[in-house]
């Protein structure tokens, strides 16, 4: 076995060592029993082991740019998502979920060797033709989409707690400046003079040092959440009901925010491809260092948030802390920093599926049309558009949680749990029994299910709830 497919086995246990190993051995080139039926393997290119260097990223750069997709907005929801599934379910719901979520980020990269393409869009057109192309299009951009709009509804809930005390006595004295000092204005701010500067580079790997800094100030939020919390008023925290320690009623909610923090699959393949020697080996060892780290971190503030305030855990845990509260507000601008720099990289997504549907509408007007980039004023014109959209919704709503439920229902579980394996056993399925199957069809239908059941949930909790919208 290669040594890029040999990083496959040995993760995960006995039998799923053997499972993977049986399933490997049938595309590896280098496998004894690759040869056995090659009428079968027509269609894999035998090309699949060779590594091409590159002058992208270390795999320091691709992790601290992996993680920081991973630890993102949704960790801020993770509490909330505790309270809805129940403590012990919560923490069972974190851990399968991050070792799904490390399985289908892996098995990515595999369909896209499987198929020859190089990106995730690719092996979904490869497996699924013209549908398949729209469908992960629409998925990713959307997903990326509702993700830049929960950013920049974190900037401002963030950044102006830190900014205004500090203009306090200035404020009430002139409307110009309490105007120049609003939500609004200092979100509109940080988007526009730092996430757009960002957002216009064009290389991912470039934006690797400020993922790392992101990281630097997301453990400063995760250290004052559990070592500030216990300390909190007695008024700001609520009671928690004995079944909530083991179970709740809002199992499918809770799996969409978890889903919303652990999913980066429509950023694996950029993130493959900036490490500057691409090959499985190394790539695994990014996502399997990211994903425990991530998984761990998310589980903490979940427990701790959860067992701090209870039934009055809200969809952005700094939301329960005092407005005036200096540690909390330091955390309060590391979060909102953490989402100016991690912002650029779904507008990169974002940039990446407006120049597919791009070529698919210039090859439809003319079949032998061959793109050759965008140019300058183009580059800038569609992330300008792709920033400023986000923006102007998020300047009219703060429902961060039901932006982080129906993106990781909808978007998330497509993304993550559906098209993966689906496209996976149809890359293989001459090769594999039905039984060899079900494992795939199986996360493919837990996915299908939280994606309806789920929004259901929480349009229904939405307009129950029509406070929950209301800005801080």
């Amino acid at each position: 076995m290669s040594r890029e497919y040999s990083d496959l086995v040995g993760d995960g246990g006995p039998q799923y060592n053997d499972q993977i190993q049986d399933e490997i051995s049938i595309f590896d080139p280098l496998s004894e029993t690759s040869n056995e039926s090659s009428n079968d393997n027509d269609n894999i290119p035998l090309s699949m082991d060779v590594v091409t260097p590159s002058s992208g990223s270390d795999l320091k750069a691709a992790f601290f740019n992996m993680t920081n997709s991973i630890v993102g907005a949704g960790i801020v929801g993770i509490p909330m998502a505790f309270l809805n599934s129940g403590l012990f379910l919560g923490v069972l719901l974190m851990t399968v979920l991050t070792i799904v979520n490390d399985w289908t980020l892996r098995l990515i990269i595999i369909n896209t060797k499987l198929s020859g393409t190089k990106t995730y869009t690719g092996f979904v057109t490869y497996t699924y033709g013209k549908l398949g192309k729209v469908v992960v299009l629409l998925s990713q951009g959307l997903f990326a989409f509702g993700g830049s709009i929960g950013f920049i509804i974190i900037i401002g809930d963030s950044i102006p707690h830190v900014i205004r005390p500090l203009f306090a006595n200035e404020i009430n004295n002139s409307a110009i400046l309490s105007y120049i000092l609003s939500r609004n204005s200092i979100m509109a701010f940080c988007v526009c003079a730092v996430c757009f500067p960002l957002s216009i580079i064009k290389d991912i790997s470039l934006l690797a040092k400020a993922s790392g800094l992101a990281l630097v100030s997301m453990s400063i939020i995760i250290s004052i959440v559990v070592f500030k919390a216990p300390f909190v008023s007695s008024d700001f925290k609520g009671t928690i009901p004995t079944l909530s320690y083991f179970v709740n009623v809002g199992f499918f909610q809770a799996v969409s925010v978890i889903s919303f923090a652990l999913v980066c699959h429509h950023n694996t393949t950029f993130i493959y491809d900036s490490i500057n020697t691409p090959t499985l080996d190394r790539f695994n060892r990014v996502v399997h260092i990211s994903c425990a780290i991530s998984g761990f971190v998310c589980c903490l503030m979940g427990v701790c948030g959860f067992l701090n305030f209870g039934n009055k855990t809200k969809g952005n845990i700094l939301n329960n802390f005092p407005s005036d509260d200096l540690l909390v507000n330091v955390a309060r601008l590391c979060f909102g920093m953490n989402m100016i720099t991690t912002l650029p990289l779904e507008v990169y997504v974002l940039r990446e599926v407006i120049k597919d549907l791009y070529i698919i509408y210039k090859a439809n007007l003319n079949p032998s049309y061959k793109f050759q980039g965008f140019s300058k004023l183009q580059h800038l014109a569609t992330t300008a558009i792709l920033i400023l959209i986000p923006l102007i919704i998020a300047l009219n709503t703060c429902n961060l949680g039901a932006v982080l439920e129906i993106v990781g229902a909808t978007s998330g579980s497509l993304i993550a749990y559906i098209l993966p394996p689906l496209c996976y056993n149809k890359l293989t399925k001459r090769n594999h029994t039905l039984k060899q199957q079900i494992p795939y069809y199986a996360c493919a239908t837990f996915g299908f299910l939280v994606m309806v059941l789920s929004t259901a949930q929480t349009i229904h909790a939405t307009f129950s709830s029509p406070s929950n919208s209301h800005c801080i």
